[in-house]
Formats: C-alpha cells, sequence, structure tokens
C-alpha cells in the first residue's frame, strides 16, 4: 500500500491536483458548457436543445450530490462545509467542520465526501480528512459509524451507494492521508472497495490503487465503480448473491489526453446506461461501452447525481453547481426523502 500512497503524493496535493497532474497535456476546458453528440441514441436520453444551467457558485471544492428533502446536498471538501441548495440558487449552510480533521491547512481537500440517506432518514457520509464514515442524525449532529475494518483504520472512505439489497458500499482510496502533513502510515494493505452488511464489513475489490466512483444499474444486476489512476477506466462486474462479483470487465478506458480530471462520481439510469465523470467531462456510456455523448464542463467536475423528479442531473464542479434536464430518468438512490 505503501505504493499507492507514493504514487498519489508524487501526483499532487489533493484530488484536484491529482487530477490535473493526470492531463497535464490536457486541452484547455470550455467557457461554457457544451454537450457533444457522438452517437444519435443520445437524443433518447438529452433532448438535442438542452442547456447546462449554472445553480450556484462561489464555492472551494464540491463533491458528494444528493438530493434530499427538495434540495441538492452537497460537500465542500475544501471548504469542511455540508450545504443544500435550492434548485433556485438558494443556498444553506447544514454542517460545518464536516470533514473530521482538526485544523486543516488551506488547499487541503479534507473536508466531508459522498452522501447517501439510510433507511431510518438519517445520513451517512465520508469523512475524506476523519477517514470515517459518520452519520448525521435528524438534528445534523455527526456520530460515529464505521472507521476500522479488522480492527485497523481504514484509508479514506470516497464514494458510497446502497445496493437493492440494502448493503452499503463504499471505496477506500488514500486521498485523505495524501493531504495530511505529515502523510499517517496506512494501516491496510489494499484500497478497497468495501461491502457492509448485517454488521459485517467486507473487502470486494482490492487490486484498484485509486478506486472512486460507484453505482449499481437500475436492476441491481451489474456494479460500476471507476479507477482513478494510475491506469483510469470504468470496470464493470456481475452481481450475484450476498454481494459477489464475477466478470470483471473495462467498460470504457480514459486516456490522460482526453481533458482535465479523472474518473470520478458516476451514476446510472434506468435505460442502463453510466453517465461518469473523467478527463475532459462526462460521458454518457451505454450498457455495451460505447460512448454515446459527452458533457464538456467549464470546471473539472468530480461527481453528479440524479434529482427532483429523477429527469434532472446535478453536476459539481469545481466551485459550482450545475444543472441539465434529461429525457431519461436515473436510477434513484435504494433510500431517499
Amino acid at each position: 500500500m505503501k505504493s499507492v500512497l507514493k504514487y498519489a503524493l508524487a501526483m499532487g496535493a489533493g484530488i484536484a491536483a491529482v487530477g490535473a497532474a493526470l492531463a497535464q497535456t490536457a486541452p484547455a476546458a470550455p467557457a461554457t458548457a457544451e454537450i457533444v453528440r457522438l452517437d444519435p441514441a443520445l437524443d433518447a436520453l438529452i433532448a438535442p436543445d438542452a442547456q447546462v444551467e449554472k445553480v450556484a457558485t462561489g464555492f472551494k471544492f464540491v463533491e458528494g450530490p444528493m438530493w434530499r428533502q427538495g434540495r441538492l446536498w452537497f460537500s465542500d471538501v475544501g471548504g469542511e462545509e455540508i450545504r443544500a441548495v435550492t434548485p433556485d440558487g438558494k443556498v444553506e449552510l447544514l454542517v460545518d467542520h464536516a470533514g473530521g480533521y482538526p485544523n486543516p491547512k488551506p488547499g487541503k481537500t479534507l473536508g466531508p465526501n459522498a452522501m447517501v440517506t439510510d433507511k431510518d432518514g438519517t445520513v451517512i457520509y465520508a469523512q475524506q480528512g476523519g477517514r470515517n464514515l459518520s452519520r448525521l442524525d435528524a438534528n445534523l449532529h455527526i456520530q460515529p459509524f464505521l472507521s476500522t475494518y479488522n480492527g485497523k483504520k481504514i484509508n479514506s472512505p470516497n464514494d458510497l451507494v446502497f445496493a437493492k439489497d440494502g448493503a452499503l458500499w463504499f471505496t477506500d482510496p488514500p486521498f485523505g492521508p495524501m493531504n495530511m502533513e505529515p502523510s499517517p502510515p496506512l494501516e491496510q494493505p489494499f484500497a478497497a472497495v468495501y461491502r457492509y452488511a448485517k454488521g459485517k464489513l467486507t473487502p470486494m475489490v482490492t487490486d484498484l490503487k485509486l478506486p472512486n466512483g460507484l453505482a449499481f444499474s437500475a436492476d441491481g444486476k451489474i456494479f460500476y465503480v471507476n479507477s482513478y489512476g494510475p491506469e483510469m477506466f470504468t470496470r464493470a462486474y456481475d452481481v450475484g448473491k450476498d454481494g459477489a462479483l464475477s466478470h470483471p470487465r473495462i467498460l470504457f478506458a480514459y486516456d490522460r489526453g482526453m481533458g482535465r480530471g479523472g474518473p470520478d462520481g458516476l451514476k446510472t439510469d434506468t435505460a442502463g446506461n453510466v453517465w461518469s465523470t473523467g478527463p475532459g467531462g462526462i460521458r454518457i456510456i451505454s450498457p455495451q461501452g460505447k460512448v454515446l455523448g459527452l458533457i464538456k464542463m467549464p470546471e473539472v467536475t468530480a461527481n453528479l447525481a440524479f434529482g427532483e423528479d429523477g429527469h434532472v442531473l446535478y453536476l459539481t464542479g469545481s466551485t459550482s453547481i450545475y444543472r441539465l434536464r434529461t429525457k431519461v430518468a436515473g436510477t434513484m438512490p435504494l433510500y431517499r426523502r
């Protein structure tokens, strides 16, 4: 695992820095968002006249979007905050100092990350600095939830999702430790994708150096995970009983010359397509691995989430929140409020 941290540190001081380093020769971002149609099938997913709108801006590094109670909840990983924004752009601070790491230095991405609503209505979220999964109760108080595997500290939870059987899955790359000075030793021998069910935590994928975004197909039969580096790709698996994974294959491989950023957050839609952030923007990929379109963004876009009636895609740019209405419905979280 030391090689993972050495790689991450060599690539930069944080998520944004790693993404930039992975695409040093990338073309410049467009001044405004642009939807590029690469296949006529995209018209069934995004109307030809659809436009990407900016909803709110002025943040440090936004991540972890989740639709909840009529608003988009999101994390500011650089600002240590969890906020919510209405469709018309009204922003509210929900939780301050939410990353679990005391006094992070400016420019360090050690705040909160992905969030998901649990069956009881509380929110489980990733603390990148604290290296925990924590829970927000009904009063938005932070409660400990999960921080170890086999009695040793996990690396730095990043993205999480509930499967159809109620199991919680999350990725555990070393992005938190690589932002700390000095960087603490990693206690796990891998950067795993974990499954948590019936009080038991199980590593399901252990061969990725920087696992990042993850999602299930709408029917729960296919699991997807993004590899942020050094090799960048979206991998698919078949899902069996108790979450058993089989038939791993590369759905799509990314090249560093494609643009800024890396394979980070991903979501699926009800037609089986994968919407993944990556170098140069968001790719809409068919279940067969064909790229139907590309959403080029003016900022590195780390994550995305479907919200409202399921036909609105929210995008977390580096400093801004964007929105795009879609014709296809997104796969919505198992539990939602």
